[in-house]
């Protein structure tokens, strides 16, 4: 018990903040496991990263038009998809550029938008909660859209994974063998976008490719097939957002007491951790 009191702060298992806390970041990594395996193999984090970034613009207006800020997540997320693909997103070199013009776009846009709510909103802390996220504060009433979200991505991608594997990893045998290709491309950066807007919701935009990222790509380092890969991901994000939740909750009664540290910040650290972990796992292995 003693061992236990040490790991536990009082508190920490009748909190409703800490019970939403952890139910939204299993929720996040649960999706962002599966996604950020096939953005890995697909060489697409930079659209992942953009569309953190661009997430952004989506948190910042939701706060200015009073609403909460996963729908301007999703929102933001899914237009920039829309128009990512009529630039061109799914042709390789088409990818960069497609990418840069609506993460500039959209970075402007936040720029406008963080400005009235600092000006015309009785909010404050906004900018910080959008860009780095605010687990402790997110609403009991979240809990169930983000469900809705993460049960439709992952019937999504039940539905396009197999497709996706194979144009992922050879694209003309995939359209070869009669897979439209294009579709399929754009179902996954859909699925993308709300994975995206998941893990906004959890660490804050700039910062959600970590979530979306590290945990596949620490999971490919010590996984030879994408199922494992998959279930991999997931289970190191969950770890990561839970434990990130106790150690920020635990940090209200480190010095200085009752200030605390952002979950993000331990989130992010322990992602980082087990990436490296896992490359000195595969080396002892060999």
């Amino acid at each position: 018990m003693t061992i236990i009191h040490h790991v536990f702060e009082p508190g920490f298992f009748g909190s409703g903040p800490v019970h939403t806390a952890l139910l939204v970041g299993a929720i996040a990594a649960l999706v962002a496991g599966p996604l950020g395996v096939f953005t890995v193999l697909r060489g697409q984090s930079f659209a992942g990263e953009a569309l953190g970034d661009i997430g952004t613009t989506g948190g910042s207006g939701a706060y200015l038009v009073g609403v909460g800020p996963l729908w301007g997540f999703l929102v933001i997320n899914v237009a920039a998809v829309a128009v990512m693909e009529l630039i061109g997103v799914q042709r390789r070199r088409g990818r960069d550029l497609a990418t840069g013009i609506v993460l500039g776009s959209g970075l402007g846009l936040a720029a406008l938008f963080l400005y009235l709510d600092a000006t015309h909103q009785s909010t404050t802390g906004t900018a910080v909660t959008v860009l780095f996220g605010s687990l402790f504060s997110v609403p009991g009433t979240t809990i169930a859209p983000a469900i809705a979200v993460a049960a439709a991505v992952l019937a999504l991608l039940s539905v396009i994974g197999r497709p996706l594997l194979l144009a992922s990893a050879n694209p003309e045998l995939a359209a070869a063998r009669g897979i439209p290709v294009r579709l399929v491309g754009y179902a996954y950066l859909l699925a993308l976008s709300l994975a995206v807007a998941l893990c906004a919701l959890t660490i804050g935009s700039i910062l959600s490719t970590a979530l979306l990222i590290g945990p596949a790509a620490a999971a490919l380092r010590v996984c030879r097939r994408p199922g494992r890969a998959i279930a991999t991901a997931a289970g190191l994000g969950i770890a990561a957002a839970w434990i990130g939740v106790l150690l920020a909750y635990d940090s209200y009664a480190w010095p200085p007491h009752d200030q605390g540290w952002p979950v993000s910040f331990f989130v992010v650290a322990l992602v980082v951790v087990i990436y490296l972990g896992c490359g000195v796992a595969r080396r002892l292995t060999r």
